[in-house]
């Protein structure tokens, strides 16, 4: 495959390609004022960090993709980069948790942050007057004030947990993370950070100061997520966001700002179209082209036609940066947060959580023994008494068909899964997880075919590749790497040090290696 591609990419100019597809970019092409970030730098490589992640997107379906469309904006971009063949997501391999790793290059032993639903002993219940200590925390679609919020001003504070430490004062998803982010650091160094993702609670990447993002745009996703069509409708939003930014405005087009220093943005389509459409054969070779459920008063499309919109929109965001002359100062990173299993839909088995762990739970113990439940393809239990947790996970053993099986962990079991990444946050740490046999999604039948969060290879093995600065052009990395990585490694292109990041120096993160004969990507205290 890399063969093919070099002589497919020889002699062309920058990221068009030979034969690229031709694509709209919303907007005009107007010159970008790029702006001087010379304070508080030094060794940079780079001006601009364009960070671009596919929610879904398996290391196997890049690497299929770039072998079926030659052409394609992701065969450029693996071609002009670096491909890292063993990158792997989060445990849980979840977007919150993975978003944090890519921008905190943390752990949610670090972060503090589990799941976009978990639970907080010390904090208190939306709306209560703090107290009782204990409460589910949620910071989705769920904490918005109106149904198609897109900014933080669009979350309603009387729907967020509540602080009794704090005079009972909403806990914003920035103030719940426990570390700071690289828009912090940035933001600091005086340079402009933006961002565009799935959630107005997204808001969490302003990290713990409230101050890291100078242009943050969420429009939510959930009214139309069942859809695939009208997610790419909303996929759309957020590319348009950043072509208006590499153009030198805000995302609204509004204010001449100049080119934020990152920017960056999230596609949801194909994660969707996984979960309804998916793939014809068991190993994923080929993209179903039609929905396989749900598909009552929608638009006919499927797996393949997602990929290819969201190939096409990359490509309209390299074409701009192409047009602005921004391609050679700007580094470009896409890097999946998950993947989704099984993919073999054949596999696939529905438990509905909501009828079988707290039901069997409480019927045992009592009423008001499980605090929340998280499940998707792995169940994550937070219970009031942590001290039944031995006995709860002898009860969901007894009954492991009704689970769906596979293994129980309890308590300090938890952290020895997924590299210690689950460990430690007394108050916050998971009581039980459970992860079932493979196949085994909960959710109810007919809902969809497949999910993410677990510990398996097909959700957590996920598709990378940057390009630009001195990532080497056409190399490929075999070596294990996280995506707690990219969060240094996004610090040291633009001049800053890793150091600056609280669980960097937590957990000992390295930036990734850039393909270059000996670089493992440690560049000790001093980098």
């Amino acid at each position: 495959m890399r063969l093919r591609m070099k002589a497919a990419l020889a002699g062309c100019t920058l990221w068009l390609g030979c034969n690229a597809p031709q694509t709209t970019a919303v907007g005009t092409q107007e010159s970008a004022v790029t702006v001087d970030y010379g304070h508080g730098r030094h060794d940079a490589k780079t001006s601009h960090v364009l960070l671009v992640s596919i929610d879904g997107f398996h290391d196997f379906d890049l690497a299929n993709w770039v072998n079926d469309n030659p052409s394609s904006a992701l065969a450029s971009l693996v071609g002009r980069g670096a491909l890292y063949t063993q990158a792997w997501s989060t445990g849980p391999s979840d977007s919150f948790p993975a978003t944090l790793a890519i921008t905190t290059g943390g752990s949610p032993s670090s972060t503090g942050v589990y799941y976009d639903a978990a639970w907080d002993d010390n904090l208190s219940a939306p709306g209560s007057n703090c107290s009782a200590r204990g409460t589910a925390v949620t910071y989705k679609e769920n904490i918005n004030s109106i149904t198609n919020g897109s900014t933080a001003a669009d979350i309603n504070p009387a729907f967020l947990p509540r602080d009794p430490d704090n005079g009972c004062a909403p806990v914003y998803p920035h103030s719940f993370l426990k570390v700071n982010t690289i828009y912090e650091v940035i933001h600091n160094a005086g340079m402009r950070t933006a961002v565009a993702d799935k959630h107005p609670a997204y808001e969490m990447l302003n990290g713990p100061s409230g101050t890291g993002l100078d242009d943050f745009y969420g429009p939510e996703f959930n009214p139309g997520k069942k859809d695939i069509m009208k997610t790419q409708v909303n996929d759309d939003l957020r590319v348009t966001a950043v072509l208006n930014q590499l153009d030198g405005y805000d995302h609204t087009r509004t204010t001449h700002v100049g080119v934020p220093a990152i920017l960056g943005m999230n596609f949801q389509a194909f994660n969707i179209a996984q979960k309804f459409s998916g793939y014809t054969d068991a190993a994923g070779r080929t993209m179903a082209t039609a929905y396989v459920i749900s598909a009552s008063g929608k638009v006919p499309t499927g797996t393949l036609q997602a990929m290819q919109h969201v190939d096409q929109q990359i490509q309209a965001m390299l074409n701009k940066l192409d047009a602005n002359g921004l391609t050679s100062s700007t580094l470009v990173i896409m890097a999946a947060k998950h993947g989704n299993s099984p993919v073999d839909r054949s596999t696939f088995h529905a438990i509905d959580p909501d009828a079988t762990f707290k039901p069997m739970i409480d019927g045992a113990f009592g009423a008001g023994t499980t605090g929340t439940v998280t499940a998707d393809t792995m169940a994550l239990i937070w219970l009031k008494d942590h001290s039944q947790a031995a006995a709860v996970g002898d009860l969901l053993r007894a009954h492991s068909a009704a689970i769906g099986g596979g293994t129980v962990y309890v308590g300090a079991e938890i952290d020895a899964l997924a590299d210690g990444q689950m460990a430690g946050n007394p108050g916050r740490h998971p009581d039980l997880l459970v992860q079932p046999d493979e196949g085994v999604v909960y959710t109810t039948v007919g809902s969809k075919i497949c999910d993410h969060a677990g510990l398996r290879e097909q959700d957590r093995h996920v598709a990378m590749v940057i390009a630009g600065g001195k990532f080497h052009p056409g190399s490929t990395i075999d070596q294990p790497v996280t995506l707690q990585q990219v969060a240094p490694t996004i610090l040291k292109a633009l001049g800053l040090n890793r150091h600056d990041l609280d669980a960097v120096n937590l957990e000992n993160t390295h930036r990734l290696p850039d393909g270059d004969d000996g670089d493992d990507g440690d560049d000790g205290l001093d980098d």
